[in-house]
């Protein structure tokens, strides 16, 4: 059996959300970083390249573009290392024809800049990565994409990563403005060694909460 059809049988036997990532930086190698860790425990993930800065060289000329892809509802991918990217810059996450595609992946990620709207995957269970440093620009970007989660009624996780010190008083703010369950929602792995490996650890302990529930 591919290993696409594999990934989705087994979150829909195990009715499990379709998850999707939304990895915010600077560094456009965060993403692929983070697909190989979870690559590393057995997920099979689709990276899409949403800002142009990671396939655009080694994307196949087509005369589909990304809108027309999705109308047919066949995806060119890139075969990757830790799975499969997608080379579709400016596509949003609440694009409706999006979930069908997407749902032979045990992960869907799209890779993100600072300032790029957060539109979520409806039906989807979310977590925002993002990567935060000591900078007023980049507190008040993840300030803003905390809030947008929080209005947004639905199941979510946020990974920090970056500086440190930068992590640790972003979520002691949080904590003061944000309702528990939203602040315990929160979590730092930017004092681990493999900070990746250690988020996709973390993700795959959610796959089992999500289960229980």
């Amino acid at each position: 059996m591919p290993a696409d059809q594999a990934a989705g049988l087994r979150r829909r036997s195990a009715r499990l959300p379709l998850r999707c990532i939304y990895c915010f930086s600077d560094a456009a190698d965060s993403s692929v970083r983070l697909a190989h860790a979870l690559h590393q425990i057995g997920r099979l993930p689709l990276v899409i390249d949403t800002q142009g800065r990671l396939f655009a060289a080694s994307s196949p000329r087509s005369l589909f573009d990304w809108k027309h892809q999705l109308e047919h509802g066949q995806l060119h991918t890139l075969p990757q290392a830790y799975g499969e990217g997608w080379h579709a810059p400016g596509v949003r996450a609440d694009e409706p024809a999006l979930s069908a595609v997407a749902a032979s992946y045990d992960y869907v990620m799209f890779d993100a800049g600072w300032g790029t709207d957060l539109a979520l995957l409806p039906g989807a269970a979310h977590t925002v990565v993002m990567e935060v440093r000591r900078s007023d620009e980049s507190m008040l970007h993840a300030y803003a994409l905390l809030k947008t989660l929080a209005c947004s009624g639905g199941v979510f996780s946020v990974g920090l990563l970056g500086d440190g010190v930068a992590c640790g008083h972003f979520r002691a703010e949080s904590s003061q403005f944000l309702e528990q369950r939203f602040a315990d929602a929160i979590c730092s792995v930017a004092n681990e060694d493999d900070a990746f490996a250690a988020l996709a650890v973390r993700m795959a302990g959610e796959e089992t909460s999500l289960r229980a529930c």
